[in-house]
């Protein structure tokens, strides 16, 4: 996994990149023309030819996302990844059967102008992932690499500096993640229904990048 400093190297690079070429995030994903809401872009996920990790952008139809968010990535790691000794918490209903065998990581939510604005949790029914506990996800994170996916090559380099530049973040968000879970008690459902969304944190990357003093 990139260190802290490199990974904010890398995502002022992109983020640089981008407002040069004056083609932002959703431009590099989306195809044109009027938005086409709920689906997945790519449509099969832009999939890592090393390490299966994937990632896709979609965008929720008018009145259900707020105001200022465009769309949001989902990340995820393969279930490969996980060291095979790790006992999911949820699984999807098909079990083992699943076609995608995903372990979502984390949603990135982007602004208007494709500048990162939040990152939130989800409960394990919104991927239809494998859900696994705060303490494996968390050893895993340095798993999160999608630089060879066959999608724009700055979209992978900046995703994956994402997730090293913001490790400790990310993982006290999985932690309140499965405090969320636990307090919603024993029903085996809470993994299937409502409760979309278990833990957020707004982004100010400027902020982020000023603290590690790298300009």
């Amino acid at each position: 996994m990139l260190d802290e400093r490199e990974a904010g190297r890398i995502v002022v690079e992109t983020v640089t990149q981008m407002a040069r070429e004056q083609r932002p995030l959703m431009m590099r994903v989306l195809p044109e023309g009027p938005p086409r809401y709920w689906k997945h872009f790519p449509e099969k996920d832009a999939r890592d030819a090393r390490t299966k990790a994937r990632w896709y952008y979609h965008v929720h139809a008018d009145g259900d996302r707020d105001a200022d968010e465009h769309g949001h990535f989902h990340l995820f790691l393969h279930r490969t990844q996980i060291d095979p000794g790790a006992k999911p918490i949820a699984i999807p209903p098909q079990g083992e059967d699943a076609r995608a065998k995903v372990v979502h990581l984390a949603g990135l939510s982007i602004d208007q102008v494709g500048i990162p604005r939040a990152w939130f949790m989800t409960n394990r029914h919104v991927t239809n992932e494998f859900m696994y506990p705060a303490e494996t996800l968390i050893a895993h994170l340095s798993a999160y690499d999608v630089d060879e996916t066959r999608e724009d090559a700055t979209v992978n380099r900046f995703l994956t500096a994402m997730v090293a530049l913001y490790r400790d973040e990310l993982a006290e968000l999985i932690e309140e993640r499965d405090a969320a879970l636990d307090a919603l008690g024993d029903d085996p459902e809470r993994f299937e229904k409502g409760h979309d969304v278990l833990s957020h944190r707004k982004i100010d990357l400027d902020a982020k990048i000023g603290a590690l003093g790298l300009f």
